[in-house]
């Protein structure tokens, strides 16, 4: 029996709208983006502290990458992993990828406790993924296909049959055109094209 490659994630679609925890006077707000980089991730960051201003902590945890898992959890001034591993403990809970969660806390006079902290920012995590559209993407891999243009009647063939997506394309005398497929559909798609004489496959 063939394991079956899994080739799926899940993300959210759209950055959440925003949420409110109170607790003991102390206010956390709860955002959830779609992220793929650092940069995206500091942008965010920085665009909060500017709405924010004469917030206390900026807490939060973020998950990039489908093969290669890049992760990081903040307290940002909280005692130690009262804050950025109950936020990420949630991106677990939801087996999400791609995505930066944060919670933004007003201290309100009164002393939570480690506990307290710990299940503040669980609960605000919690809520924000609650609000957030979560849908499954796959992971899809890229190719460049070269050949001339005697050829492109086979390549376009197997392109529609195979519902592959192209990415570009470049019909001059040497042909060249960018496609995706599922990652489980590789091997196969690239069988195929290494039976078609004069056609180079090479992975983007």
């Amino acid at each position: 029996m063939q394991l079956e490659l899994k080739d799926t994630y899940k993300t959210i679609a759209n950055p959440s709208d925003e949420v409110l925890f109170k607790e003991k006077n102390s206010k956390f707000f709860g955002y959830a983006y779609p992220v793929s980089s650092q940069e995206e991730i500091k942008m965010h960051l920085e665009h909060l502290k500017k709405q924010h201003f004469g917030a206390v902590h900026f807490c939060y945890a973020y998950q990039i990458g489908t093969e290669k898992i890049e992760f990081r959890a903040n307290d940002d001034g909280e005692p130690s992993n009262s804050a950025g591993i109950p936020i990420y403990g949630q991106i677990q809970s939801f087996e999400l990828t791609n995505v930066l969660i944060v919670v933004v806390r007003f201290f309100g006079g009164i002393k939570l406790g480690v506990g307290g902290l710990i299940s503040s920012y669980k609960t605000t995590a919690q809520m924000t993924l609650e609000a957030a559209e979560i849908l499954e993407k796959t992971i899809d891999v890229g190719f460049k296909i070269t050949f001339d243009y005697k050829n492109i009647n086979k390549v376009m063939r197997i392109i529609k049959e195979k519902k592959l997506k192209v990415l570009s394309q470049n019909m001059e005398m040497n042909c060249e055109i960018q496609i995706t497929t599922r990652k489980r559909n590789v091997e196969e798609i690239s069988k195929i094209f290494k039976t078609i004489f004069e056609v180079t496959l090479t992975k983007l």
